[in-house]
C-alpha cells in the first residue's frame, strides 16, 4: 500500500513538474518577446512620443506617458504582454498597483467581448462598464494611495 502511494506521489509530482514547465514556456512565448520589444523601444524616440502624446491622460491615474502602452497591450492581446510590458519599463510600486488594479477591470477586451456577446450581452455596454471600472478605480487608487 505504501508503495503505491509513493508511486503515485512521484507521477503527480511529474506531472505538476511537466505542467507548470508547460505553463511557463507558453507565458515565455509571450512576456519575453514584449520585454525586448518594448526595452528596444526606450532606446528609440517611439517611446518618448507615445509618452508625450499620452501623459496628459495617463496624468490623471499619476501614470507616465508610458505606461499606456502596458495599458493598451493588456486590453489588445492579454495581461501577460501587460505584464512584459510593464517590467520592461521603469515604474514605481504605486504606479505599477495603479496599472494592475486598472488592467484587473479592464484587459483582453476583444476576446472577453466577444464571448460576452455570445452568452447574450451587450458588447457596448460591457465594454463601457469595463473601461469605467478602470476609469474610476484608476483615479481612486492614485488618490488615495
Amino acid at each position: 500500500m505504501q508503495s503505491v502511494n509513493k508511486k503515485l506521489s512521484l507521477d503527480t509530482l511529474k506531472r505538476g513538474i511537466m505542467s507548470g514547465l508547460h505553463i511557463t514556456w507558453e507565458l515565455s512565448k509571450i512576456l519575453v518577446p514584449i520585454y525586448f520589444i518594448v526595452t528596444f523601444l526606450k532606446h528609440t524616440p517611439i517611446i518618448d512620443r507615445v509618452a508625450i502624446i499620452s501623459a496628459p491622460l495617463m496624468g490623471v491615474f499619476g501614470l507616465p506617458g508610458e505606461a499606456a502602452i502596458a495599458l493598451v497591450l493588456g486590453n489588445i492581446v492579454n495581461l501577460y504582454a501587460a505584464i512584459g510590458a510593464i517590467a520592461s519599463l521603469t515604474l514605481t510600486v504605486k504606479e505599477v498597483t495603479i496599472l494592475a488594479v486598472m488592467l484587473c477591470f479592464c484587459h483582453s477586451l476583444l476576446v472577453e467581448t466577444v464571448l460576452a456577446k455570445k452568452i447574450g450581452l451587450s458588447a457596448v455596454k460591457v465594454i463601457a462598464v469595463r473601461m469605467a471600472l478602470a476609469i474610476v478605480s484608476g483615479i481612486a487608487f492614485n488618490l488615495f494611495l
